[in-house]
């Protein structure tokens, strides 16, 4: 008995829809990493809004809306933070993306050999 396998050759259809199946799954993990960013986007701003409630609310009924408003620091530091991870989940298109930053090495490949 012979244990060795013979390989099958794959036809230009099947090659073409194994292709697609893996195109379709880089595509479905991409999607998911924005989905998970703009998820933890919105649990952190929840987050946000609560604890800096609760620290109005501890300066209003401590010292009263007629002493310094302390919660502006802690509100500008983590808004701050806020805002660029917004921008990272909801605006950047991929502006930092490596399949970006590959298709302009290869068209730039392609111009200086000659290829279009």
């Amino acid at each position: 008995m012979d244990n060795q396998h013979e390989e099958e050759e794959l036809t230009p259809q099947d090659s073409l829809k194994l292709i697609t199946k893996m195109l379709d799954k880089v595509q479905d993990d991409a999607l998911w990493k924005v989905a998970k960013k703009r998820s933890t986007f919105k649990i952190t701003l929840v987050i946000f809004i609560v604890i800096n409630a609760f620290l109005v609310g501890l300066w209003y009924f401590t010292t009263g809306p007629t002493s310094y408003f302390w919660p502006a620091w802690p509100m500008l530091g983590w808004g701050l933070g806020v805002v660029f991870q917004f921008v990272d989940a909801y605006m950047t298109n991929g502006l930092f993306s490596e399949e970006r930053e590959f298709e302009k090495l290869k068209k730039k490949t392609r111009r200086g050999t000659g290829e279009k």
